[in-house]
């Protein structure tokens, strides 16, 4: 069990959707909540840090690219509990818009791969649904037919 597993209080994740030619910045989580989904880039923040350079540490970490944090653009929870009803993590999440400076994408840290994706590809990416929303809201994805 890792020290971010059955927190006594919420610990808050920063991340940042970046975008360039066309394509979105995605992860492939390697840790628990979400393992294994293609998500936006992001981690829990430091003590010391503002919410944008813990945006900035997450996404060169897991990713290998820098970026600038600019304008928010989420604000969420993520509660996931156990088959007890345990609460198993607990996140209070803020995501930035991403301004892509420079690097090359390779998955590392807490991610298992990391590349850009168009949104046609994403389509056939198993992808955390918070982050199908989020792609949503911001246009890069259409909203789903009713």
């Amino acid at each position: 069990m890792s020290r971010r597993e059955y927190p006594d209080s919420p610990r808050v994740g920063v991340g940042a959707v970046v975008l360039k030619e066309g394509r979105v910045l995605l992860v492939r989580r390697g840790v628990p909540p979400n393992c294994g989904l293609w998500a936006i880039p992001g981690g829990g923040l430091k003590v010391g840090e503002t919410m944008r350079e813990g945006a900035e540490r997450e996404i060169r970490e897991e990713t290998g690219i820098t970026i600038r944090a600019k304008e928010h653009v989420y604000t969420g929870d993520l509660v996931d509990r156990d088959a007890a009803g345990r609460v198993r993590f607990h996140y209070a999440v803020i995501d930035y818009a991403g301004e892509y400076v420079c690097g090359e994408v390779k998955g590392a840290d807490d991610a298992l791969e990391a590349r850009w994706v168009s949104p046609e590809e994403l389509a056939d990416l198993p992808a955390t649904k918070t982050t199908l929303q989020i792609l949503r809201e911001l246009g890069f994805i259409p909203q789903p037919k009713a």
